[in-house]
């Protein structure tokens, strides 16, 4: 089956299986199915044939209601509607599991880009020395967030994954009952989740995916490219923010941060202790029963029994399992050898703490919060900061910030968040002493602009009567202004006497993260994405200047526009001007269920993650990323794509747009996150306050996609004019990463469909603003082809595209009636005294429309 093209293997696999299995769920006997069953092909077929002719939502639904539903009174008119939707998210659900049950097959796991694939090309190319060597620092940290891109409640992932298990066994009964099981179960959340319950969400990911994928890849490498040898690198790193990001989420409080830390660990040592209780019944030799059978006791009480202590440490696990290896070896022929050494390659990776628990807060707080300190430090005469300090310059307030000590109670501050912060820290030193110290030792500064936010954050944990504090402090570079001066605040910092003796302490490295997501929202695809390349190679220089070794930490989500797409080909794109010692990376909302879901899926990614650093750092030829003409054209069109973006971002109907005519208002009725879905409390829509998720989620349920390609088709088109296309085509020839950028945004352009809101060209208020964006559209898409030489979008990626078209067609309806209920909703806010009710009504039904169109789109990533 894998030798089939990859197109094939989807349309036999997924695709015919999905209307097989779909078929049977339209006819399952229970109440309110059944009629929709049978309606919804009906007003499917009504939506693709209206959409040909040029009709607009509301006139398909009007005529799908005069064809069908004549002699219904109108509440059952809209009830099919409810139902539709209902129906809808189970179909994608449905689709969901047999993409993942098809995956090891439809994806070759032995193919390009697999640790498989490279091992053998090592060996061909006489490398496995290099790999070897280049495998003893490299390493990837996938780091977890609960950024609500995901709409499934835990039980309906539950579903998908047993779903997924019956498909693949053919077992129809199953496949019959867990399908009547879906269609009886909720999708919607009535309260909002705390981060608590995100964490524990979460940890079900790593606890029955994560464990088993990074152990198998690290066994992987051990058996076949260290042949067996111990190597002093657990190469996956995993990262974890629900309970620690308290980044404009209020309801983190220090009672979660260490419930989620306690939890971490209480889940890493369950699994150490299944993983214990399986080997005691293969390895049954003298010598071993009794310090197995102590060890499996012990584990067991440190899950169960109550409170916080743990009562076989880590350092005593790690020993007495070398000390049984080593009786299996010496005395019993390295029999089940390999089970004893999985097990140590699992605690050598996870230890007590699973996943890293970040700290992130944002750089406004800190200012606010030192204020507080200041002030209280003042009060209670500590004599901390001098009388003025509020009123010196930075660079003043820098350099006693350096020399801060002492010890704040964060109880006799009278702020509540100053408090919270300050006891944040508190908290930390409290989980490495449970946890060990990599479980919780980054703390990350958002929307980080100056050295006074990082020294700020530096003087914060010094006064917490922390003497070398085990952190490292992520400055995080967001918007296109802060990573033009990122090189010039690592350069004040580095040189920073009291900043430079912690570096020395933290082994002269500095993580630095920059915002993909923020980034685009800023200053839109091209020049996002471009600013960021530059920012790395800039602090690249100036760290290697100081002898200190960066890594940079990405903060992407799943659609391209967000920094996702080809994750892998944008790592293995970057030249020799850019540090990749590690590659570190967000993992968000439906990326995890689709990218990480499954074993298989997760072993894969991983496995591409990691393939792309080693292809950057062992095989690739070290040279510029871009030769300097083509850079200074690249430099071109970013230049001309941010100035289109910023005149669009300023156009007087750009807020109102988003405020009125999408999806943007109805997010944070959805209850999928614990956070707020914008910052700040005021009541009037600012951009500054829009978070990144709902403002790139607003215009994908648009179905215009625009932070993923406006600018560039108006960029590329400038060159055109000026006879200057060869500078283009040589761009793309040339540079992996304009390829990789020019490539995401096709698949942006791909999930387009401009004739779902083709109505609004005649809106009074917004038309020529739906048609500026249409331009864009149609302007990128004929410059991309004819830069690519294709015929289509995404031509060399014909199974994505099936894939992405597949969910597009299931989820056409549902788009339909969300549109419907907009023009509504519209309609009816132009009325002097609407129905209050029937405009619920309507806003509901945008509100619930919503879930399956973001979770169709999981393959965004």
């Amino acid at each position: 089956m894998s030798r089939q093209p990859k197109l094939e293997r989807f349309n036999n696999l997924v695709k015919s299986k999905y209307q097989v299995y779909n078929s049977l769920f339209m006819t399952l006997p229970f109440q309110g199915i059944t009629d929709t069953g049978v309606l919804l092909p009906l007003f499917d077929r009504i939506c693709t044939r209206g959409y040909d002719k040029h009709y607009n939502p509301e006139k398909i639904v009007n005529y799908f209601f005069d064809k069908y539903q004549r002699d219904v009174s109108e509440e059952e008119r809209y009830d099919l509607l409810f139902r539709f939707i209902q129906y809808i998210e189970r179909q994608v659900v449905l689709f969901d599991a047999i993409e993942d049950a098809a995956y090891r097959t439809v994806n070759n796991m032995d193919g390009r880009g697999t640790l498989r694939n490279i091992k053998e090309e090592a060996e061909a190319q006489s490398k496995t020395g290099e790999l070897k060597e280049y495998l003893q620092d490299f390493k990837i940290r996938p780091v977890l967030t609960a950024h609500p891109t995901q709409f499934y409640p835990g039980a309906v992932l539950g579903i998908i994954n047993d779903l997924s298990a019956a498909i693949n066994e053919n077992n129809v009964e199953m496949i019959k009952k867990l399908l009547s099981q879906l269609g009886k179960t909720p999708f919607f959340k009535k309260e909002k989740p705390t981060p608590y319950d995100e964490a524990v969400s979460l940890i079900w990911y790593l606890e029955n995916v994560f464990y088993k994928a990074s152990s198998h890849i690290y066994n992987y490498l051990r058996q076949n490219v260290f042949k067996g040898e111990f190597f002093d690198n657990e190469v996956i790193d995993l990262g974890f923010w629900p309970g620690g990001d308290r980044d404009g989420n209020p309801f983190v409080t220090t009672e979660i941060t260490l419930k989620v830390a306690s939890r971490l660990r209480n889940t890493i040592i369950k699994n150490y202790y299944r993983d214990i209780r399986s080997l005691r019944r293969r390895i049954t030799f003298v010598g071993t029963e009794e310090a197995l059978a102590d060890l499996e006791k012990r584990l067991y009480d440190s899950i169960f029994l109550p409170g916080d202590e743990v009562t076989v440490s880590l350092e005593e696990l790690e020993t007495t399992l070398l000390r049984i290896r080593k009786i299996v070896v010496e005395r019993h022929e390295s029999l089940f050898l390999e089970e004893i050494d999985d097990i140590l390659n699992k605690v050598k990776m996870f230890g007590y703490h699973f996943a890293v628990l970040d700290i992130r807060q944002d750089s406004r707080v800190h200012m606010h919060v030192m204020d507080e300190i200041v002030k209280q430090c003042a009060k209670d005469n500590l004599g901390i900061f001098p009388e003025n300090y509020l009123d010196l310059s930075e660079e003043e307030q820098i350099k006693i910030l350096q020399d801060v000590r002492g010890k704040v109670d964060p109880a006799t501050l009278e702020d509540d968040i100053a408090r919270k912060t300050l006891e944040s820290i508190y908290a930390m030193q409290e989980i490495q002493k449970q946890n060990g110290e990599r479980s919780c030792n980054r703390y990350i500064i958002s929307n980080n602009q100056t050295g006074l936010n990082v020294m700020q954050a530096f003087s914060m944990i010094h006064l917490t009567g922390w003497e070398d504090p085990t952190v490292d402090i992520v400055p995080l570079f967001e918007t296109v202004p802060d990573l033009k001066i990122a090189k010039e605040v690592m350069r004040g910092l580095y040189t920073n006497p009291a900043y430079a003796a912690h570096l020395k302490k933290r082994n002269m490295k500095q993580t630095i993260m920059l915002g993909f997501s923020d980034g685009t929202k800023d200053g839109g695809y091209l020049m996002a994405n471009w600013s960021i390349f530059k920012a790395k190679e800039e602090l690249t220089q100036v760290s290697r200047e100081f002898g200190i070794k960066v890594i940079f930490f990405d903060g992407r989500g799943g659609p391209p526009a967000r920094g996702g797409g080809k994750t892998h080909q944008f790592y293995a794109s970057l030249g020799e001007t850019i540090e990749d010692e590690e590659i570190q990376v967000t993992v968000q909302g439906q990326t995890i269920s689709s990218n990480f879901g499954t074993p298989d899926s997760c072993q894969y990614n991983l496995e591409q993650l990691l393939s792309s650093g080693i292809f950057n750092g062992v095989f690739s030829q070290k040279t510029k990323a871009f030769p300097d003409e083509d850079r200074k054209t690249m430099e071109e069109l970013a230049e001309i794509s941010y100035q289109a973006y910023s005149d669009f971002k300023a156009h007087p109907k750009f807020l109102g747009y988003l405020e009125r005519m999408s999806t943007l208002k109805f997010y944070a009725k959805t209850n999928i996150g614990s956070r707020p879905s914008k910052r700040g409390g005021s009541d009037k829509l600012n951009f500054s306050d829009l978070r990144a998720i709902p403002f790139v989620g607003s215009w994908s349920q648009l179905k215009q996609n625009v932070p993923g390609f406006f600018g560039v088709g108006t960029a590329i088109e400038k060159l055109e004019e000026r006879g200057e296309f060869d500078r283009v085509q040589s761009l793309y020839n040339n540079s992996m990463f304009f390829r990789t950028l020019l490539e995401n945004s096709m698949m942006s352009l791909t999930k387009s469909f401009f004739a779902l809101t083709a109505y609004m060209k005649d809106d009074p208020e917004f038309g020529a603003f739906w048609e500026l964006i249409h331009e864009e559209y149609e302007r990128s898409k004929r410059v991309l082809l004819k830069v690519t030489g294709y015929s289509e979008l995404m031509e060399d990626e014909q199974a994505g595209k099936a894939s992405i078209q597949e969910r597009e067609r299931i989820v056409l309806p549902l788009l339909t009636i969300q549109q419907f209920a907009l023009k509504k909703i519209q309609e009816m806010q132009r009325e002097e005294n609407p129905d209050e009710k029937k405009l619920e009504m309507f806003e509901k039904m945008v509100t619930r429309s919503l879930f399956g169109n973001i979770n169709a789109s999981r393959n965004s990533a």
